[in-house]
Order: structure tokens, then sequence, then C-alpha cells
């Protein structure tokens, strides 16, 4: 299990507060575990049904990751960890480990970052 992704106890002491906190019906399952796997799928660029049993089912981690894209969570998550940063001015992306899914160009019309789809459109 040692080429899989786990998020350390730092890691997730800094994310914790950041989710969503109210249970509905059924208990969540571990969400440093669902994060962990999420993390390990899009960093692979692997479909969520590729996703190693050790996260759970591929299904959680894809619904999860939907609902929690759709209310602003990552959005959340992304600019508290940027906010921290020392590095305020600096932004640096290495295109050699970025990757495009085919339906990537959809997410914005499917509300997906809604930080992003709410802006004013260009006329």
């Amino acid at each position: 299990m040692d080429h899989h992704f786990w998020l350390s106890d730092a890691q997730f002491a800094r994310l914790e507060p950041l989710l969503p906190n109210k249970p509905r019906g059924v208990p969540r399952v571990d969400d440093r575990r669902v994060i962990s796997g999420i993390i390990h799928v899009i960093r692979g660029g692997l479909m969520w049904r590729d996703a190693p049993a050790a996260y759970g089912p591929p299904k959680t981690l894809y619904n999860r990751f939907i609902r929690w894209s759709r209310i602003g969570v990552f959005d959340r998550i992304f600019a508290t960890l940027a906010a921290a940063s020392e590095a305020m001015d600096t932004v640096m992306i290495d295109a050699t480990h970025l990757k495009a899914h085919r339906t990537a160009a959809s997410l914005l019309k499917k509300g997906l970052f809604p930080a992003v789809s709410d802006a004013p459109k260009a006329a």
C-alpha cells in the first residue's frame, strides 16, 4: 500500500475544519480516506472506477467529489491553503503534470466550479 497516497495527520488537521460538518442520514465514511482517494485518482489521471479498493468504493469517491465541487468545498480549501502560503505573488504550474479529461470543458456548464461559473459572462 506504499504506492497509495494518504494525507498525513498534519495535512488532514488543516483540511478538517474546511469540510462540511452537517450529518445527513447515514454517517459519512472516513473523510481522510475519501479525500486521499480523490487526490490519488486526480493525480494519476485515473478513471473513478480504477481507484484502488483501499480508498473505498469508487462511487463514493466520485459522489463526494461531485457534491463537494458543486457546493464549493474545494474552492474554499484551495483559497484557504493559498492564503496561508508565504508565496503570495508567485503562481507556478508545471504543465507536464496537468491532465484534462475530454469532458473537462463541460465542467463549467455543469456548475462544478461555482466560483468560476458564477462569474459574469463576456458579451
